[in-house]
């Protein structure tokens, strides 16, 4: 019998702390074995229950400002195996980026408003857990809208379904997945992807994780984060 994934959530208000709580516990294969209050308290349960996964809030007592995500890339860097979801209001590039800033392996960036679709929140954290990445497609495709209508983006370069494809790379899916996704072939995308990967000037670097370049690119476009180098993001 597979053990459920064991997760530790936190979230200043009380109603939303206690729905996501039970929507978590009510999902297969997912059990919340501590639930706090603000970024102070996280993260000696963490380091006490040691579970598989963190979801927590960005914004968090005592100053509201980003207590849950600074925690996050705390717990991430003592704990390098436990997955973080970061839940946020917002669909901003400057929070993903800091979330994403020393990698993207084991993160997830979410809508609270997901929160009401258990779906998707209990996909990230497997997501996470298995030590990929998600970033919510309304965040992604927000990002994606504002970097194409720049006159100097490399992303402005891409067609349509390359477009399509680095999304979908965003959201941490293999290209099995992307191809499922849209409909077609795994060698059409894996072809989509050497030609996306050219035309942003991303070489297959052993240093560099072409599909996070491609990522952290997006984000670069939005002024928030430096270009990838060959020893990987700055």
């Amino acid at each position: 019998m597979t053990r459920s994934l064991r997760v530790v959530l936190a979230e200043d208000h009380y109603l939303v702390r206690e729905g996501t709580r039970r929507a978590l516990d009510r999902t297969d294969g997912i059990e919340v074995v501590a639930a706090v209050s603000t970024a102070v308290e996280l993260e000696p349960v963490v380091d006490r229950e040691l579970p598989d996964v963190v979801v927590t809030d960005i914004r968090m007592p005592p100053s509201h400002h980003t207590e849950g995500l600074d925690a996050a890339r705390r717990i991430r860097a003592r704990h390098p195996g436990i997955g973080v979801v970061v839940l946020s209001q917002y669909a901003a590039a400057p929070y993903a980026m800091d979330l994403l800033r020393d990698g993207t392996e084991g993160r997830a960036y979410l809508l609270k408003e997901k929160v009401g679709s258990p779906g998707e929140l209990a996909a990230a954290v497997r997501a996470v857990a298995a030590g990929g990445s998600w970033i919510d497609p309304d965040v992604v495709a927000a990002m994606v809208a504002q970097t194409t209508m720049r006159a100097n983006s490399p992303l402005r370069s891409l067609t349509d379904r390359e477009l399509q494809v680095v999304e979908q790379m965003a959201q941490g899916r293999t290209n099995a997945a992307i191809a499922d996704r849209l409909g077609l072939s795994t060698s059409s995308i894996e072809k989509y992807s050497t030609s996306l990967f050219a035309k942003l000037g991303l070489r297959d670097e052993p240093h560099v994780h072409r599909r996070v370049a491609a990522v952290l690119t997006l984000l670069h476009e939005q002024g928030q984060a430096e270009p990838l180098s060959e020893d990987g993001p700055t």
